[in-house]
């Protein structure tokens, strides 16, 4: 084992709420721990949809607020709505003002798309369906110019090391070739490394979006909230990648519809909002097709025709590598898990239950999305709260210290991921604790989770473990079906647990015991 010191702050993730939080803490030096080159492996980058934002004159962040918590279904934190809302319009402008791209109509106002739950177009969108390809350009531009900034690719975070119930360092290693680890104290950590889509066999995040962060987190004692609410995004391109490509939200907003074999549409008998409902209700929707075997699928032609090409080249793109036409041909689609409502427990100060220890973005969970995200609000709660966790680290710590330059090493030894054992983990997770779930599902889940830890020889393969846990663990205490939890076997919602979940990772081992002994 080696150990170092910095003064820096310690960043843990590369995507969008890790970079302009270093932004937002510069002049004060930083470390941002990326696995990969910047922007390569984060979520941001794929974000299709956009930010979204109470722009037009028409709307206003208490509508806004509003859609967000009925999207929610009922455990979202009104107050965190609210400061969230509020604080839309500085970032949208403050992405302007860096270089983002936006699309602007001829008077130079915002172009906005409508999404899911929302009530009115408040999407704000680059070039279609690029927007956070081009947001996370703009701030990787500003990170590589800006002197506080020291990136580190190519390196992992695989553990905290805690002191009376405070975080005191960050346990690293090398990325993608094993190697020991080395322990980096440092003076405050941010956790920014993304969500858990990559749990799942069939998901719409980069391949390392597995967990590790929320895991290494709950590892270390942090509390947790909320890990049963899985968002799956009901329309993954269903082409047979891993992971699957997205037909963006905007294009239903744009009048896409959803067919089935037959030609019809599905949606219609499902809700008043049809294919724009909330993306639970959709996804199941998609679910029960496929499972029926009724092959659904998107229908661009008639609205778009062959404007779906310009217009959102990112599908065009996914579709081509597909063998599909979107202008002649309806484009198949799936649920796949997309976005992770829970993570670890923080408060409105973006602080975590342990000590110096601050987290923004998909690992996180402030009580904002509750039990179903409204559509487009994770880039936007990723800006709020990466501005919120810098200005607390820099009241928390005083007037910036010297730092000097970090020089890592690694020692050798360590073993790989056994993929293997992933792939049947992710597998599990789909069948069990999927869109669709039940007791004896969730338990078989919990079951295979339980082996694959036990021959676990990575600390990357225990923080999945653990977060996996988490997710089963707390979707089988959860017996109603609420938002992206749905439960077959308790189908209603159950007033009664209109409320959030805390939990630690000690009592979801508990409840994974208890299922394994029942069964």
């Amino acid at each position: 084992m080696t150990s170092l010191q910095t003064q820096r702050v310690v960043i843990v993730g590369a995507g969008l709420g890790a970079l302009y939080a270093a932004l937002k803490l510069a002049p004060r030096p930083v470390l941002v721990i990326s696995p990969e080159s910047l922007g390569a492996g984060a979520s941001s980058a794929w974000a299709q949809g956009g930010v979204a934002a109470a722009m037009a004159a028409t709307d206003s962040p208490e509508s806004h607020a509003l859609d967000t918590e009925y999207a929610g279904a009922g455990t979202v934190d009104p107050a965190i709505a609210r400061l969230v809302t509020s604080e839309a319009r500085r970032h949208i402008l403050d992405l302007t003002d860096l270089g983002t791209p936006f699309d602007r109509d001829a008077a130079g106002g915002y172009v906005m798309s409508r999404e899911a739950a929302h009530s009115m177009a408040r999407v704000v969108r680059v070039k279609g369906d690029q927007a956070g390809h081009e947001i996370m350009q703009t701030l990787i531009a500003e990170v590589r110019c800006t002197p506080s900034i020291q990136v580190a690719e190519g390196v992992l975070a695989s553990g905290l090391e805690t002191e009376n119930g405070v975080v005191t360092g960050v346990w690293l290693e090398r990325a993608g070739a094993p190697s020991g680890r080395s322990l980096l104290r440092a003076p405050a950590v941010l956790l920014a490394g993304g969500g858990s889509g990559g749990l799942y066999a069939m998901t719409t995040n980069p391949p390392r979006i597995r967990g590790q962060v929320i895991g290494m987190a709950a590892r270390a004692g942090a509390r947790i909230a909320d890990p049963e609410f899985v968002q799956f995004h009901p329309t993954a391109i269903a082409s047979g990648e891993d992971p699957a490509p997205l037909a963006t939200e905007a294009l239903r907003g744009e009048g896409a519809v959803l067919i089935n074999a037959a030609g019809e549409r599905f949606m219609l008998p499902v809700h008043e909002l049809a294919e724009l409902a909330p993306r639970d209700i959709v996804a199941r929707a998609v679910y029960l097709e496929r499972q029926a075997g009724r092959a659904p699928a998107l229908d661009t032609r008639a609205v778009l025709g062959e404007d779906v090409i310009t217009r959102f080249p990112a599908v065009a793109e996914a579709c081509k590598r597909a063998g599909i036409d979107p202008v002649s041909q309806p484009i198949p689609v799936a649920a796949a898990a997309h976005y992770h409502m829970g993570g670890i427990d923080t408060d409105a100060q973006g602080r975590a239950s342990l000590g110096r220890l601050w987290v923004c973005g998909e690992a996180s969970s402030t009580g904002l999305h509750g039990a179903n995200r409204l559509a487009s609000n994770g880039l936007l709660e990723a800006l709020v709260f990466a501005r919120i966790c810098a200005l607390g680290i820099g009241e928390a710590l005083g007037a910036p210290a010297e730092a000097t330059h970090v020089d890592l090493a690694f020692p050798e030894g360590a073993e790989a991921v056994d993929e293997a054992a992933v792939a049947r983990m992710r597998q599990a997770m789909t069948d069990g604790v999927g869109v669709v779930r039940d007791a004896a599902g969730l338990t078989r889940a919990l079951s295979v989770i339980a082996e694959v830890e036990a021959e676990a020889t990575s600390e990357a393969m225990r923080n999945m473990t653990a977060t996996a846990t988490l997710i089963a663990a707390a979707a089988l205490a959860r017996r109603e079906s609420r938002g992206g939890h749905y439960r077959s076997d308790y189908p209603k919602t159950d007033p009664d647990m209109a409320q959030r979940t805390h939990i630690t990772l000690a009592e979801a081992l508990a409840i994974r015991a208890r299922a394994l002994e029942d069964a």
